[in-house]
């Protein structure tokens, strides 16, 4: 059952999908989250219950806020929104 304040709250992170073998697994990076499905839209509803289910557990354990801020969220209003870089770029390195 989710309390009052998870029930209100909106939280925007990023998802990325990878194929596995014969699965698919989706990451919140951000929130250190996955999950898996058979198919894209299986990955994405899966990841969707596990971001929900460790807010929740978060909330429970009165422990929410923290986490969020630690990840690199900033509170706008009722929302969560992480951090949006100012550049990204792939560096390779040969060592």
């Amino acid at each position: 059952m989710r309390s009052k304040e998870v029930m209100g709250m909106k939280i925007s992170a990023r998802i990325e999908i990878f194929k596995e073998g014969d699965s698919y697994v989706a990451l919140s990076p951000e929130l250190n989250v996955s999950s898996f499905g058979e198919t894209i839209g299986e990955a994405q509803n899966s990841i969707k219950e596990a971001i929900e289910a460790f807010i929740e557990e978060c909330e429970r354990m009165g422990t929410l806020e923290e986490v969020l801020e630690e990840s690199g969220f900033s509170k706008i209003g009722d929302s969560w929104e992480p951090r949006k870089p100012i550049a990204e770029e792939r560096l390779a390195l040969a060592l």
